[in-house]
Parts: C-alpha cells; structure tokens; sequence
C-alpha cells in the first residue's frame, strides 16, 4: 500500500481566531520534485449537455460554475486546496484506510476538491456535491505523475466557509462527515472522525457490518472500524500545535504553524516536501472580502504568501502557471507518465535560486530571506487594513494584486 506524505489542514473560530474571523491554512505535502501552479478560474456559463474533463474521467457539467482560485499540481486537472467567490475553501488529505483505494482510474480526491468549489456556495452545498459524485462515480486512480507504480489513496477533506466547516471522510464511495462551528480543527493523512458523526453514507453501517468490521452491537466508531490495523500515524503534531497557541489566531499564527519543521507540519523529507501552502481569512462579517494566501512555491519556512481576493475583474498571473503541453502531455496519453516534462513556472525558477541560495550561503540565505519576510509583512499590513476599514476594497486595485505580488517577488530574485 502507498504511504500517504503527512500533510496537514487547520481552521480556527471565533473566539480562538481573532476579530471574528475564520482561519483557514493548509500545507500540502507531496513528492519532492513535483511542482504546484496557482490558477484563477472565472464564473462561466456551460452549455446544456456540455462535459468536462477530470484528470482521468469526464463527467456532465453544470449550467454555471463559480470563480475559484487554486492550488494544484501541475500536471492534474483538480487541486490540492483552494477558495471560490463565496467564501468557500476546500483542503484534501490523501489516507489509507481498511479498504484499499481503487488503482481503476475514476475521481481522485483532488478532482473532488475543485469540483465542490466549482459547484458549492457554501460548504455544505459542497460536501453535498463531493459525495453525490463520489456515489456517481467513484474514487482511484494514480495520485502521483509516476509511471513505474500506481499510488492510490482515499480521501478525507476539511471544508470551510464564513460560518461553518465540515470535516469529510470516504472510504471508496462510503463517507462521514462531522459539522464544526467553534473552536480549533486539524486533519491529517488518517481517518479522524469517530462517534460524533453529523451526516453519513446510508449504506455505511450496513456496509460495514457486511464486511464484518462492525458487529452492529457496539457503538460505531468510524475511525476505528474504518482504519487499517497497522495505522500508527499521528496527527497529533498539527493538532498539538494549533492547540497551544495561547494567544489569538491570527493568519500570522497560521503562518508561523506551517513553517514549523520541528513539529513535522513542514514537511522537508527525503521523499516529500511540502510543495505549497494556504492560508485564508474569512471575515464572519459579510461586507468584508474574504483573502486568500498562496505560496506558489516549495517549503513555506522559505516562501513568501501573497495576497488574493475575488473581485470581477481579476488579472491572470501566468508566472505562476505551468507551461501546457495540450494533448501531448504525458499525464492525458496512454499509457500514462511515460515522460515527465518540465513543468516549472517562472515563479518556481525564480524561488529555486532563493531556496539555493539560502542552502549555500548562510550570511546571503539570511539576508535573503528577512528581506523576504518583509516584502510578506508589507502584504499582511496592507490586508489588515482592507479588513479594518469600513469601506470595501476598490476592485480596480486588488485585481491586480496577486500578479502584482508574484511579479515583485520574481524582480526581487532576479
């Protein structure tokens, strides 16, 4: 069975999370050399009976999709984590669990998460698109760009909006799902939910108790009946770390937790990195924008977050998009991944220098990366003040914010 990279996601609510916001962060774990693009999608109209295209099913589209900004590798159609126009963001965990995933190619988790932003306005209206396609079609197929073995994963998801967040597990088409409305959350790359189950799969117990897993006597524990035998993983690290933060969260709070190597949030290993990170606020007060942060780049104790917020008019940022290889990319031809092409974006070859620099030369590396720090604090200042003030953001200047951020950073590595 492929192992799962421990990747983290975190929401924090009022009042641990400070001046009424939601906190959402997520570091995104996966192979070292694997590169993630951010990608803005505009609200669209489809026509009737229309398709679209999965990363390896296609499936009928809807009469409209909403806005979405995301994170993602490169070479998949979904996301690893993202937010849409109202407020709604969605993270994924790959799992292992009793039942091993499908290598049969049909949703990967990650498709899931882009499709629930696409199509949910809130984020029970998309944990109640993920599961009716999960039911529609199921989960499996090759998690990573890797031709030489099929690494296939269930998936747990931590989805959020303004007012409340929803924690969902599958196994297979099977799921749980538990509402969360206060205090500090963390979900990691192992079944988590227990008795406290708000919403489930019909069939789960009944399923369950057929593969005689449950005795239908005891009280149903998810995690425990849905677990493999040999799970010793720990999330206790993200948990722990969120859980003692004594002051109020902030997004500098979550900032500083997915940079933490020490308490293994970070992941810097021989075979995993993490890849990208994300980190929203969402005011609970409606007539303030919600801000999303992304990376864009590897290792966030070395990257910088820039600020991105919906408004109608936003400009596309190709540097930090990965080159399109069409039909001819090795992911969309069978059989699958027989090359690996270069999929770096402008954004990533500029950061490689950073990240090189700060390994070689320790004087330059630490000037390097308080300089980077700084240009990062400018952004958070600069958000707070959008979140304090009483007027909304003026459309024309947070349109280009993203590019504007992306493109300073690249100046500055040059």
């Amino acid at each position: 069975m492929a192992v799962a990279p421990p990747s983290y996601c975190f929401v924090a609510f009022p009042p641990r999370a400070k001046d009424g916001l939601v906190v959402f962060g997520k570091n995104s774990a996966r192979p070292r050399d694997e590169v993630q693009e951010v990608v803005y999608f505009s609200a669209a109209d489809h026509e009737p009976e229309s398709k679209v295209e999965c990363t390896y099913i296609s499936i009928d589209q809807v009469p409209r999709t909403h806005a979405i900004v995301i994170s993602r590798p490169a070479w998949l159609w979904g996301a690893e984590m993202g937010a849409n126009e109202h407020g709604v963001c969605i993270a994924n965990e790959a799992i292992n669990a009793r039942e091993p995933a499908a290598e049969t190619e049909a949703f990967l988790g990650m498709d899931l998460v882009r499709l629930g932003l696409e199509r949910g306005a809130t984020a029970k209206e998309a944990l109640d698109v993920i599961v009716s396609l999960l039911e529609e079609h199921g989960q499996g197929g090759n998690y990573y760009e890797d031709a030489s073995s099929c690494h296939s994963f269930q998936s747990a998801y931590l989805i959020v909006d303004r007012e409340e967040a929803w924690v969902l597990e599958t196994v297979g088409k099977y799921w749980a799902a538990e509402k969360v409305t206060e205090g500090v959350k963390c979900i990691c790359n192992q079944l988590s939910l227990t008795t406290k189950m708000d919403a489930e799969h019909p069939e789960l117990r009944t399923y369950a108790q057929s593969q005689g897993w449950w005795t239908g006597e005891d009280e149903f524990n998810f995690s425990q009946v849905f677990s493999p035998a040999d799970d010793h993983l720990d999330c206790c690290a993200g948990r722990e770390s969120l859980e003692k933060q004594e002051e109020s969260i902030t997004v500098q709070t979550m900032i500083n937790i997915l940079r933490d190597k020490a308490s293994g949030v970070c992941i810097d290993s021989e075979s995993f990195l993490t890849t990208a990170s994300i980190v929203s606020v969402l005011p609970q007060n409606r007539s303030s924008p919600c801000i999303h942060y992304f990376t864009g780049t590897p290792d966030p104790s070395r990257s910088i977050f820039k600020p991105f917020i919906f408004v109608d008019d936003v400009k596309l940022v190709p540097k930090a998009q990965s080159p399109c290889f069409g039909d001819e990319d090795p992911a969309k031809k069978e059989p699958r991944f027989q090359e690996k092409p270069d999929r770096r974006h402008e954004l990533y070859k500029a950061h490689e220098w950073a990240r090189a620099v700060i390994d070689r030369d320790q004087e330059q590396g630490r000037t390097l990366r308080k300089t980077m720090l700084e240009l990062e604090k400018q952004g958070l200042e600069a958000m707070e003040e959008i979140l304090s003030s009483p007027e909304p953001p003026d459309p024309a200047e947070v349109g280009d914010l993203f590019y504007d951020c992306v493109d300073t950073e690249i100046k500055f590595f040059k």
